[in-house]
């Protein structure tokens, strides 16, 4: 795998050119594709130096960073093989950013590839989408990806996609997002980005999340778990000392969110002034804990359930954008004891978790991760890595490129450019650097099936979601019991 020096440990003369970087990045990513790897490449530049938003993928064929056919093309993202474990290492040696304190900062969260007109296309699952107006949420047949992200500091639409796992309608959520990011910080340790007495990894969660049970389960790495809670969730105060007699409590009173009554005061407050907010005021109660008993993830756990305790934190703000009226935003902290200095903190990288949304519509509305039509999920999965690598390879352009505004835009900083700007001129970018992939063979194309016959071999129906096991069903006529 590659490797970029990290800027703590050298001098920031010694940062190699950004164009030695990236030409060593595309030129790992050609080694991880053992099969139509040539085909594979191609079709990354070609997506990279495609002018306007990719609609179809039979239309990347046509750009002139693409020399192959679109048999070639079809046939590669079909029947190709990317190394995974090669090419995860490799994202995962680029440079990470940090906060100012020199945290890293990992967002998690989930998008959908909705597929709700394929009935032929396997390990559909069901994916909540908001509707526009309110209580307009709906469940959609499609594939959902879990995506593991770094998050960089100050306002800005970037943001360091390191891994991205297809979640299958039988898996547990909180399982296989444990597992990727265990894989995650494993691979990031492995590079040299974070090492023993480094400020632990702060973990980003939105709404949906088991946040106790990740605490739990990823305890033993140097993390700690950030994430949103309900409004009408409701934790508990520690367990008050034991009695002379029965058996001793194991919670205390209950905090519910949405009863101030139950609101004793808190440890810590605090008042920041923003720009687009107005005043923002955060509340927080140490040592609270949610009430896990024996169901549901917690079913087979030997003994008593644990007692994961955290912080609460209560934000609220004067206005949202729009003059929107705001509601307050609970965030649950894993550390118990988190004090002044880290509430501001959380609540400020908490509300960096959403550049992960403005790197999802990128991927959506102008590289079209979601828009080739595509049966298998493995081709869906070959297409999302493309997808991935082709947002690294911009995010390494950055220095290199060009401010090629619109003549309705205004001019900004060579750092201020977004993903998309950056898109624009990277065809000139890749124009001075050496191109790995070999020059197409001639060859002719196949017959195809003879005209006027028909299609003998159709392809099968799958069912969207779990399939539950049924029972046997009782013959017809046959004698009951007794």
């Amino acid at each position: 795998s590659i490797s970029v020096p990290d800027r703590r440990a050298v001098g920031e003369e010694s940062v190699p050119d950004p164009r030695v970087g990236l030409v060593s990045f595309r030129e790992e990513f050609h080694r991880c594709l053992p099969a139509r790897g040539d085909a594979l490449f191609e079709l990354t530049d070609a997506l990279l130096c495609s002018g306007t938003a990719v609609r179809t993928l039979v239309e990347l064929s046509l750009a002139a960073e693409h020399r192959r056919g679109h048999g070639a093309l079809y046939d590669a993202i079909n029947c190709g093989r990317i190394d995974l474990a090669r090419l995860r290492r490799a994202l995962g040696g680029l440079t990470i950013p940090r906060d100012r304190g020199g945290r890293i900062v990992l967002a998690v969260d989930i998008s959908a590839w909705l597929r709700p007109d394929a009935p032929t296309s396997p390990q559909r699952g069901f994916c909540h989408v908001y509707g526009r107006g309110k209580n307009q949420a709906q469940l959609i047949p499609g594939w959902p990806y879990s995506f593991v992200a770094a998050l960089e500091t100050g306002r800005t639409s970037w943001t360091t996609v390191l891994d991205a796992v297809r979640l299958r309608p039988d898996d547990d959520e909180t399982v296989v997002t444990a597992t990727q990011v265990r894989e995650v910080i494993t691979r990031l340790r492995d590079a040299g980005h974070h090492r023993d007495g480094d400020p632990d990894i702060l973990l980003v969660f939105d709404a949906g999340y088991e946040l106790a049970r990740l605490a739990f389960v990823l305890a033993d790495l140097p993390v700690q778990v950030l994430g949103r809670m309900r409004s009408d969730r409701v934790l508990c105060f520690p367990a008050p000392p034991p009695g002379r007699t029965g058996r001793p409590p194991r919670h205390g009173s209950d905090f519910k969110f949405a009863d101030p009554q139950t609101w004793p005061e808190p440890e810590t407050t605090t008042s920041t002034d923003t720009d687009r907010y107005g005043t923002a005021t955060a509340a927080a109660w140490n040592r609270l804990h949610p009430r896990l008993v024996h169901r549901g993830s917690w079913a087979d756990h030997p003994g008593p359930p644990p007692i994961v305790e955290g912080t609460v934190i209560r934000l609220t703000v004067d206005h949202l954008p729009g003059d929107r009226h705001p509601k307050p935003v609970w965030l649950w902290y894993s550390h118990p004891g988190a004090g002044t200095a880290d509430i501001d903190r959380l609540w400020q990288m908490f509300l960096r978790r959403f550049d992960l949304e403005h790197t999802f519509r990128f991927f959506k509305q102008t590289l079209g991760w979601t828009a080739p039509k595509l049966r298998s999920p493995e081709a869906a999965d070959r297409w999302t890595w493309i997808v991935l690598v082709a947002y690294a390879q911009l995010r390494l352009a950055r220095p290199l490129a060009e401010d090629l505004r619109r003549p309705w835009e205004r001019p900004v900083p060579p750092t201020r450019l977004t993903p998309a700007q950056v898109r624009r001129g990277f065809s000139r970018t890749r124009a001075t650097m050496p191109v790995p992939a070999s020059a197409p063979k001639p060859s002719r194309p196949g017959p195809g099936r003879p005209p006027g016959s028909k299609n003998t071999h159709r392809a099968p129906h799958h069912h969207v979601g779990k399939r539950a096991e049924t029972k046997a069903r009782k013959p017809v006529g046959a004698a009951c019991p007794g």
